[in-house]
């Protein structure tokens, strides 16, 4: 039981703080792009023509 006293809050608090970093990318405009990169993998600028 006393274990359930410690892995209650534990699991709580890291729910908080993904939520928290989840909350923080949207703000700072992590998933702005979300078709910019399967684009770029396409491209060939890469190849010597």
């Amino acid at each position: 039981m006393n274990v359930l006293a410690f892995m209650a809050p534990l699991a709580i608090g890291l729910g908080l703080i993904g939520l928290v970093a989840f909350v923080w990318s949207l703000r700072n405009g992590q998933y702005d792009d979300v078709k910019g990169a399967s684009h770029r993998i396409l491209s060939d600028d890469d190849l010597p023509r």
